[in-house]
C-alpha cells in the first residue's frame, strides 16, 4: 500500500492524485489531464507520485491508451535527478509487466508504433535512444569525433545519410556517405532494436537503425568510427542495477 502522506507531486504534494486514480478507472477525462500535470511536469520530469502511482496505471494500461501512455512517459523519465531510486526499484514487478504489454502492442502495429517503441527502450533503460531516435525521415545526431575532437552532424533521413560539418551559413559541408551496419552483425540493443522493427513490418525504421548502429567518416581527420557506440558514450546516463534484476541490454 501507498503512504501517500510522504508522497509528493509537481503541486508539492500528492493529496489529489489517489482521487484521480479513482476517476480514471473509469476514463473520467478531465481526471486523465490533470492526473497526467501532477506526476510529470512537461514531460520532463517524474515526481515520486509518479512511480507511486506506476503499478495502478500499468494494470489498467491494458485496457486503456491513455495509462498505458502515462506509465510509458513515466519510465521515459526514469533516468532523470528524481531521487527516487527506491520507489522505481520497489516498481520492478509493474516494469516487467509494462515491458509484456508494450510488446505486444508493437507487433499489433499500432497507429502510435514510434511512440509505444520509445516507451518501450526506456523500459529496457536505454533512456539515451529513447529520447532521440525518431522515424529516420528527419533524423540529425551530433557526435564528437573520438579521434580529433571535431563536431560531426549525422543525418539519417530521407535527404541523405552522411556525416559531415555543420556550417552555420552553408549548412553541411564536406559530406561523407555512412557505412550501416549487416543485420547479420548487429548484436545487444541494436539488434533488438533492428529485429523488433522487422518482426512489426517497420521497414524504414529497421533500416535506419542498420546506419544508427554502422560506421560514420569525420570529414575532419578521416577517421572512422562507430555511430552508435560514441553516441552512448556521450550521452547514455549512468545507472544502476536494473529494476527488475534482469541483464541490461548493452
Amino acid at each position: 500500500m501507498v503512504n501517500w502522506e510522504h508522497m509528493y507531486d509537481c503541486h508539492g504534494d500528492a493529496h489529489r492524485v489517489p482521487e484521480l486514480l479513482e476517476r480514471v478507472e473509469h476514463d473520467d477525462a478531465e481526471a486523465w489531464e490533470e492526473l497526467g500535470h501532477r506526476l510529470v511536469l512537461e514531460r520532463e520530469l517524474v515526481f515520486p507520485a509518479g512511480f507511486a502511482a506506476l503499478p495502478r496505471l500499468v494494470r489498467l494500461a491494458s485496457r486503456s491508451d491513455r495509462a498505458r501512455g502515462l506509465a510509458g512517459t513515466i519510465m521515459r523519465c526514469a533516468a532523470g535527478q528524481h531521487g527516487c531510486d527506491d520507489l522505481l526499484a520497489d516498481c520492478a514487478d509493474a516494469i516487467a509487466e509494462l515491458r509484456e504489454l508494450l510488446d505486444r502492442h508493437l507487433a499489433s502495429r499500432p497507429a502510435d508504433y514510434l511512440a509505444t517503441y520509445l516507451d518501450l527502450l526506456a523500459v529496457e533503460e536505454q533512456y539515451h535512444w529513447s529520447a532521440v531516435v525518431g522515424d529516420f525521415w528527419d533524423d540529425f545526431y551530433v557526435i564528437a569525433c573520438p579521434h580529433c575532437g571535431a563536431e560531426v552532424t549525422i543525418a539519417i533521413g530521407g535527404y541523405g545519410r552522411y556525416s559531415a560539418i555543420r556550417d552555420w551559413h552553408l549548412g553541411d559541408v564536406d559530406r561523407r556517405d555512412l557505412r550501416p551496419a549487416s543485420p547479420e552483425d548487429l548484436a545487444g540493443i541494436g539488434g533488438w532494436m533492428h529485429a523488433t522493427a522487422v518482426r512489426d513490418g517497420q521497414g524504414l525504421l529497421a533500416e535506419g537503425i542498420t546506419y544508427l548502429f554502422g560506421k560514420a567518416e569525420c570529414p575532419g581527420c578521416a577517421s572512422v568510427f562507430n555511430i552508435a557506440d560514441e553516441y552512448s558514450s556521450a550521452n547514455r546516463p549512468v545507472m544502476g542495477t536494473a529494476t527488475d534484476g534482469r541483464a541490461r541490454l548493452p
